[in-house]
């Protein structure tokens, strides 16, 4: 999961020099971070399936070899469109990985969802927190081309060697906890079940409405601090000082990576819903703090940690949630299409170029994100709680390999 994490965090040092070489403009060079999310998310239900039937170390390995290729195409593109083919391959790679990773994790710890769910989702908010400045330090020295070839290729090996220690639990090894703090349900769904639940298209609506706000932070945090003209200026905070964004980027990264685990361990002990609504609340107030403030860079960097410390829990919070609902044998394919909703959201990031054109500032793609923001908050209380308690007693109530009707 480290090891992929450059693929989506690392994206944005590169767009500004892949733009002053080329000339292509920041939004046809995002739509390679798009078809990277694409890729990477909408494939993971039919990646899911094969890893639940087959097990994740072959598929995870052989994954490891893509995610070299794609950046070592990316490192040689002279168009649009082979920037676009590396994308493609990066995230088919980076989807086996991620949906892998975390569903090995939610059948190992059953007793722990939220938070062994959070901890490996965690090695992808937070991998490439280390590895933020030597990137830019590299790109600046020696060209991005170079950074994409070393460390495309350093990732790749990585992985490959990784993944051949990776198994999922045989029958029986992991027994279900006897009395969960979070409730569980009795059966296991198919993935065609899920889908016929109404409960998981209402996850899936929020999962989009959270997940697009964080991934224009992702995508645009570079050139949003070039146009409130912070990027360079020294920032002074915890003992270092740095340029604004590159201090903005390493926090970002490690709270990103904290925040994982950290509310993930919250929801193990207070509920799945609740926790989501405190996280979106925090952060739709964030990404409203940072509008008013990124002028200003000490704040630009502390408000961008707080935009990404509330986001990224929703990689521990809907997998978890997920599991708990569907039930543990086709965990991985279940969450992976739940999973599909950050490729979703991803078609909503080429949008916050275009708005901020046609505008000529931030100030509408900031206000939108907020309010899906608080919108998803209240709906975790006021509608998914009660849909996955009618749910889950109907699971109870229903013999296993029975349809399950729900009304909405």
């Amino acid at each position: 999961m480290v090891m992929i994490a450059n693929l989506q965090y690392g994206w944005t040092l590169f767009v500004e020099p892949i733009d002053e070489k080329h000339q292509w403009g920041r939004a046809a060079i995002q739509i390679a971070f798009t078809i990277f999310v694409l890729t990477e998310t909408w494939l993971v239900p039919i990646e899911g399936y094969l890893i639940d039937r087959f097990g994740p170390r072959i598929m995870i390995s052989t994954s490891g070899a893509l995610v070299a290729i794609a950046w070592v195409i990316n490192s040689i593109a002279d168009s649009l469109f082979l920037l676009y083919v590396g994308a493609a391959i990066g995230g088919i790679g980076a989807g086996v990985i991620y949906g892998g990773s975390v569903g090995n994790a939610l059948k190992w710890f059953p007793d722990r969802r939220g938070l062994t769910a959070g901890l490996t989702a965690a090695g992808f908010g937070a991998g490439s927190a280390l590895t933020v400045i030597p990137i830019a330090n590299m790109i600046q020295s020696s060209g991005y081309e170079a950074a994409f070839l070393w460390f495309g290729l350093g990732q790749g090996i990585v992985v490959v060697l990784v993944g051949m220690l990776l198994r999922a639990p045989e029958p029986g090894e992991v027994a279900a906890p006897a009395a969960p703090a979070v409730q569980q349900t009795r059966r296991d769904y198919t993935p065609t079940e899920t889908l016929r639940t109404p409960v998981f298209w209402i996850m899936y609506a929020m999962f989009v409405m959270v997940g697009s706000g964080g991934l224009m932070a992702v995508a645009q945090l570079a050139p949003i601090a070039t146009d409130f003209e912070v990027a360079d200026i020294p920032v002074s905070l915890l003992g270092l000082t740095l340029p604004a964004l590159t201090f903005a980027l390493t926090i970002d990264r490690v709270l990103n990576g904290v925040c994982r685990p950290f509310f993930g361990w919250v929801s193990d002990r207070i509920g799945r819903e609740n926790t989501m609504f405190i996280a979106f609340f925090i952060e739709g107030l964030g990404i409203y703090a940072l509008l008013l403030f990124a002028g200003h860079p000490v704040l630009f960097v502390i408000l961008s940690g707080v935009v990404f410390f509330a986001w990224g829990e929703i990689y521990s919070l809907f997998p978890a949630t997920c599991t708990d609902i569907y039930g543990r044998k086709f965990a991985t394919a279940n969450y992976g299409m739940l999973y599909t909703a950050k490729g979703t959201a991803a078609l909503l990031v080429p949008l916050a170029n275009v708005l901020t054109t046609a505008t000529g500032s931030w100030h509408a793609v900031f206000y939108a994100a907020a309010i899906l923001n608080i919108v998803a908050a209240v709906t975790a209380l006021a509608v998914l709680k009660p849909m996955r308690i009618r749910t889950m007693a109907q699971a109870v109530a229903a013999p296993a390999g029975s349809p399950i009707v729900q009304r909405a």
